[in-house]
């Protein structure tokens, strides 16, 4: 499922795709609202933007793990890990060289992302939001 806005210039699209649900959603770079979750530009915020569900127990401010993904595809146009979320990672379940906090890997520029939110990672009480999932079958 794609969810498309039209006209946007092919130079400054930004296509990111959520794991395992197969959700993809396009924006223009730099005209996706701030909605105070994780860092401007961040997955969650690119997440909570579209309504696509990523589990942030601490709100976005890295102090937990809860928002960890893997980045399968553009790794090249997120911002380099600091130390903080560094830190943090290193309390998460199944790390891997491609994992980040969704709240902390921002997209830099234009280009094709895709991300997947570890199944045992989604804890759908937190929120109180929603098993996406369940209500597509």
């Amino acid at each position: 499922m794609i969810e498309e806005q039209h006209n946007i210039p092919p130079e400054k699209l930004v296509r990111v795709t959520f794991e395992p649900e197969g959700r993809t959603v396009e924006f223009e770079y730099g005209t996706l609202p701030y909605d105070r979750h994780g860092q401007p530009m961040s997955f969650l915020d690119v997440a909570e933007n579209f309504e696509v569900f990523l589990d942030h127990a601490c709100g976005g401010v890295c102090a937990c793990s809860t928002c960890h993904i893997k980045v399968k595809q553009g790794a090249e146009g997120i911002s380099e890990a600091e130390d903080d979320e560094l830190d943090r990672l290193d309390m998460a379940a199944d790390q891997e060289l491609n994992s980040r906090l969704g709240c902390q890997a921002v997209i830099v520029k234009p280009g094709n992302y895709i991300v997947e939110i570890p199944v045992w990672n989604r804890n759908y009480v937190t929120e109180g939001k929603p098993l996406t999932l369940a209500e597509e079958k």
